[in-house]
């Protein structure tokens, strides 16, 4: 199997510690303005992954009870 070259792409840390992410990067990871990004520590390095988003609440996969007269019958619970 042929090894594929790895491509480059540079990036600052700011004062704030901050860093914009090179237009390769963030086309290779999909990403958008508000994405999230995952920081995957390993002992071979660091990979930066698009995180999944995951709903803050368990149960928004429910929506027979989505309305705004349930979430008002409901605010008491």
């Amino acid at each position: 199997m042929p090894r594929v070259q790895p491509q480059f792409a540079y990036s600052k840390i700011s004062t704030k510690s901050q860093t914009v992410l090179p237009a390769e990067v963030r086309e290779r990871l999909a990403i958008a303005p508000g994405d999230r990004l995952r920081y995957v520590i390993g002992d071979e390095g660091i990979r930066i992954e698009k995180a999944v988003e995951q709903a803050d609440d368990p149960f928004a996969s429910f929506t027979e009870w989505a309305s705004p007269e349930d979430d008002e019958s409901f605010a008491d619970l």
